[in-house]
């Protein structure tokens, strides 16, 4: 029954898409999608294409991938109006909420719900894996990088598990990096340029996964407890663009994303999931809070 009135919505959206013609501003209708620049360009463009392709064949409308500059981008594109649902991170999935009141989040991985960031070092700086958070203390005196100065898993809970420590920022040799993204931290560590950094688990296992991380060069000494992190957030005028209804028809096609099909498998797989679930704006109460204290909120 639930297919039967699916396809009987589908079809008023896409009648009412239809008659309107165009999204606001009098722009040609569609979905703009769009995500954090968290991983390398070629990467993002493999991803959000194959999700662009499947979103289209569910709605049945355009669907359009537009790349982001930095994390900062993809919070003022969303702000005006130039993408209308985007894969943030937790934290810029709250600054995104705090300028477009009424945004909501409609979807996040299974993993996001249990989300944890990985410490790794290069081998050369003497680092030998711990499992506390207290012996972060052992980085203190070594060279380290952050990802993006706005993301979750590579600065802001990082950042607050290694308060709990009892580690300041000064107490890093030199001044920490920003590399931009978690491959970037990634390479900096193996090169020797940073002797230890930390990034999302789900960027590490995956990279690992596919044979690219050398383990002469790069180890995980730590993993962090868990926190909710990426999730999909849609704008509240998304309905009055593509038609009323589309919000909850864009959820259900995420949520029903289960690896049924080869489409599917691919999609999940990109994103290293096992599927898609249901999120809503008190998940990200810890991230609100932590980001609040470390003056992040702009």
């Amino acid at each position: 029954m639930w297919r039967v009135a699916r396809a009987i919505l589908l079809s008023v959206v896409l009648v009412s898409t239809a008659a309107c013609g165009a999204g606001a501003g009098g722009e040609p209708g569609g979905l703009r999608i769009g995500a954090i620049p968290d991983q390398d360009p070629q990467q993002l463009q493999r991803m959000y294409g194959v999700v662009s392709d499947y979103l289209h064949d569910r709605l049945g409308v355009q669907v359009e991938y537009v790349p982001v500059r930095d994390y900062a981008a993809a919070v003022a594109q969303f702000e005006r109006g130039d993408l209308d649902l985007v894969f943030f991170g937790g934290l810029t999935g709250v600054q995104a909420r705090k300028r477009v009141p009424g945004a909501a989040p409609v979807a996040q991985r299974d993993v996001d719900a249990q989300f944890r960031s990985v410490f790794v070092a290069n081998p050369a700086a003497g680092v030998e894996p711990f499992t506390e958070v207290g012996d972060l203390a052992r980085l203190k005196g070594h060279s380290f990088t952050f990802g993006s100065d706005t993301s979750t898993s590579g600065r802001l809970m990082p950042q607050y598990f290694l308060d709990r420590a009892g580690v300041s920022l000064d107490d890093f040799t030199g001044e920490p990096g920003y590399s931009g993204s978690h491959d970037a931290t990634l390479k900096l560590v193996e090169s020797g340029a940073y002797q230890v950094g930390v990034l999302s688990a789900s960027v590490w296992e995956k990279r690992v996964q596919e044979g690219k991380v050398d383990p002469t060069t790069v180890r995980e000494v730590f993993r962090t407890p868990t926190y909710h992190d990426y999730h999909w957030l849609a704008r509240p005028d998304l309905d009055q663009r593509l038609g009323q209804g589309f919000t909850d028809l864009a959820r259900d096609a995420l949520l029903s994303c289960d690896g049924s099909d080869d489409r599917e498998k691919q999609v999940l797989d990109l994103f290293a999931a096992g599927g898609f679930v249901a999120a809503a704006a008190e998940d990200y109460a810890q991230i609100e809070a932590v980001a609040g204290q470390l003056g992040l909120l702009r």
